[in-house]
């Protein structure tokens, strides 16, 4: 985010809790830790947040999860992509040769042929 963003943030949570302290100075200070989070992600868990608690924000519910959210979906995408392969897969799929498991049955009995 960058500092004009930070400071919408700041006056949409100024609205809900009076005692926030949105001005220029704690926009400054706290850009810094937030001016890796999209601002989106931002204001979402600042909605969440108005929602559920009482108290004004503090930087980490700001921030929210974003490791784990960026985790979960990496691995939703993952997880689609296996999914599809497995569909692949199984599309392209046939049956053995006739007299391929027979022939594996007397392998692994150490039947070879003379």
């Amino acid at each position: 985010m960058n500092k004009l963003e930070v400071a919408k943030l700041y006056k949409e949570i100024k609205k809900r809790y009076a005692n926030f302290d949105a001005s220029l100075q704690a926009v400054e200070e706290d850009l810094g830790m937030l001016h890796d989070i999209p601002y989106d992600v931002a204001y979402s868990n600042i909605r969440q947040h108005i929602m559920t608690n009482d108290f004004p924000p503090k930087i980490s519910q700001i921030r929210g999860r974003l490791g784990e959210q960026i985790e979960r979906e990496r691995m939703k995408e993952s997880t689609a992509e296996h999914f599809a392969n497995l569909d692949s897969w199984s599309a392209a799929s046939k049956p053995p040769p006739p007299g391929y498991w027979e022939e594996v049955k007397r392998k692994i009995r150490g039947e070879a042929d003379a």
